[in-house]
């Protein structure tokens, strides 16, 4: 069967000490016009101000039926109990089946070292694949804008640790918060080791 959907996917929040890992996947036809994503950047490169534009755009090509997209998290707590890389491919896992895709007729580009599941035939890992591949780089924006929302929402719960500006990363402000108050239930406990 000939490929009918690209599908783009990236994950934001590897790294951080606290919050969850957050996955999107971005689908389009196979005659999709990719002249809508000119200028579209690796959300890692894109001013906030930049990436909310390009959320905005993104958005309504879904509304418009043009595009498709599905982000899923893995809270703190269960990268704790099963670890990054299979919280990583349990939210991909989540993105795919909410797009309910038919694997015979999909092509997955994917970001860095990510894998979708075996089923899906037709998929590349491109390093740097959110610079380089425009439906990756629209899913780590989407991916980028939910996960940093979700942070500024903690922000109000967990007001002392600073999440509103460092989003859970391990700045020296955050790392000298955890150290004066020690963690909150949103911190990932295997990754504070060295801190506590």
């Amino acid at each position: 069967m000939k490929t009918i959907h690209i599908v783009g996917i990236d994950e934001v929040g590897r790294g951080p000490l606290a919050g969850p890992v957050t996955v999107c996947a971005c689908r389009v036809a196979r005659d999709f016009d990719f002249s809508n994503f000119d200028g579209i950047r690796d959300s890692k490169k894109l001013s906030p101000q930049k990436r909310e534009e390009w959320f905005l755009k993104i958005s309504g090509l879904k509304s418009k039926g043009e595009l498709e997209f599905a982000h899923a998290s893995v809270a703190a707590p269960e990268i704790d109990a099963i670890g990054i890389s299979k919280a990583i491919e349990k939210a991909i896992h989540l993105c795919l089946d909410a797009l309910g895709l038919a694997p015979e007729s999909t092509e997955i580009f994917l970001d860095g070292s990510l894998k979708a599941p075996k089923k899906f035939l037709v998929q590349q890992t491109i390093i740097k694949g959110d610079e380089k591949i425009p439906i990756i780089s629209a899913a780590s924006i989407v991916a980028k804008v939910m996960r940093d929302r979700h942070m500024e929402e903690q922000a109000l719960l967990y007001p002392a640790y600073g999440f509103e500006n460092h989003k859970g990363y391990g700045t020296d402000e955050h790392r000298k918060a955890i150290r004066k108050l020690g963690t909150s239930p949103i911190h990932r406990k295997s990754f504070l080791s060295k801190i506590i």
